[in-house]
């Protein structure tokens, strides 16, 4: 397969302007909504052998997501493709203007492994919304579901319109290729290989990455709750979350009770991890072993948990008790089921710490003190947050979702992904039959007043 001849193709679609027709972006997100449904079981196999995940978490965190993101840009499209009226200043009048938005063309759309169905997916609402055609390159380390989206995807469009990748092409070769946009997920490293081969072109990017979460709990929180609330989430897909909470930080006045907390969520969620079978695996021996790594350097200095099944590849759920900022679980994103502990007395000192840190993907805060949340998200700078529960900010579809820093750049979601997906053009409409005088040579103490007055 040649995919400089695909991309071609898709250009030369992309002009004759069927794209742009906004029953054709509507009838284009009703058959993939469609074969999402009709593909349900062979989804929840293909995320089965990849990860073991079980079928309700499945459900939870792919499908059922892709789903209602289909339904909400159906139901919202109309709305998104008008052109928006802008206030025209009083020197300009009676001209009127607007903004107009319309699709970039073809795009290229890379997902990652953690969620290889709906980091796929939901970009390509956007992009089919917007109008776009689009090149699909799916995660090798899941095959299984990476199958399962190619079969889908090639077989509900054209490849002269959508198409997923189904051979092993090199990155290199992917990134050489001319896009007009380009929409990747997946680690800060592997993004800014994606970042130099844009600028090659000058392609416009939207990098969604990953980074270290920190979740904030204070004396007044419900530590039980919290706790479970915590532990769920790096439960969840055995911890291989972007999103997920990378760290607490506590109060030490309350330390031993959310320690005492978390253990206890352990059992009454998971139980035995080698014998749940709902409790995902780690996705490959990789991936294993430098969690198995991490959990072994931290049994000098204590670790509650952590147990690992080779032939499974399973680990269960660890909580690093007795963390610092310098300690070396603290340099990179864990992405699994470890949960290191730091502990402050001063919050502002803690806060002030904070600030200085990489900018995370996502913040938690626990907490009931409304006016303490709210100056942590003032002065925090984060992609998104969530105030007393985890990851649970990624299902509403109406917020935009995107890093900052180290953890990406640009949003998507909803109108946010159709946003994401357009370029916005500015339009002024001038009447043919009226003339602006005053700007024209030769220049005069006069008709300089008149100018000021008219930009007051």
């Amino acid at each position: 397969m040649d995919l400089g001849s695909v991309i071609k193709t898709q250009r030369e679609f992309y002009y004759t302007g069927v794209t742009k027709d906004l029953q054709f972006r509507k009838n284009s997100l009703e058959k993939l909504l469609e074969s999402v449904m009709e593909n349900e079981p062979v989804i929840y196999n293909a995320l089965y052998q990849d990860m073991g995940r079980a079928k309700q978490e499945a459900y939870m965190t792919e499908i059922g997501p892709v789903i209602m993101a289909i339904k909400y840009a159906l139901k919202n499209i109309d709305s998104w493709v008008r052109n928006e009226k802008i206030k025209t200043p009083r020197f300009l009048m009676p001209a009127k203007s607007m903004t107009v938005r319309e699709p970039y063309g073809t795009v290229l759309i890379m997902s990652h492994w953690n969620y290889p169905f709906y980091l796929t997916m939901a970009p390509l609402i956007g992009a089919i919304a917007a109008g776009n055609c689009a090149i699909i390159k799916t995660p090798k380390t899941s095959p299984y579901t990476s199958g399962a989206v190619v079969d889908i995807i090639n077989f509900t469009f054209d490849r002269n319109y959508v198409y997923a990748i189904d051979e092993v092409i090199p990155y290199d070769d992917i990134l050489r290729q001319k896009y007009d946009y380009i929409f990747f997920t997946g680690s800060e490293r592997v993004g800014k290989t994606v970042m130099r081969a844009a600028a090659d072109n000058l392609t416009p990017v939207t990098l969604e990455l990953g980074g270290k979460n920190p979740c904030i709990i204070d004396e007044t929180a419900d530590i039980e709750l919290a706790a479970k609330k915590i532990m769920w989430s790096k439960i969840l897909n055995a911890g291989q979350s972007a999103t997920a909470p990378d760290y607490v930080l506590v109060p030490v006045s309350v330390k031993q009770q959310l320690i005492d907390a978390l253990t206890a969520s352990v059992k009454e969620l998971v139980g035995d991890p080698f014998a749940n079978g709902d409790y995902p695996r780690i996705i490959n021996l990789h991936h294993y072993m430098r969690l198995k790594n991490l959990i072994d350097k931290g049994r000098v200095s204590g670790v509650i948990g952590g147990r690992c099944d080779d032939s499974q590849m399973r680990i269960e759920p660890a909580v690093f008790p007795d963390v610092t900022f310098d300690d070396d679980i603290m340099r990179n994103e864990i992405f699994g089921p470890i949960l290191p502990v730091i502990s402050y007395d001063d919050r502002e000192e803690m806060l002030a710490l904070l600030k200085r840190r990489p900018k995370s993907l996502a913040l938690y805060i626990f907490t009931e003190d409304k006016e303490s949340a709210d100056e942590i998200i003032s002065d925090i700078s984060f992609g998104s947050c969530c105030v007393n529960d985890c990851m649970v900010q990624m299902t509403n579809e109406a917020l935009p979702f995107g890093g900052i820093g180290t953890s990406g750049m640009g949003t998507y979601h909803g109108k946010s992904g159709f946003d994401t997906f357009s370029h916005v053009k500015s339009v002024l409409r001038v009447s043919g039959n009226t003339d602006m005088g005053v700007k024209y040579p030769p220049y005069t103490e006069h008709k300089m007043s008149v100018i000021r007055r008219m930009m007051k």
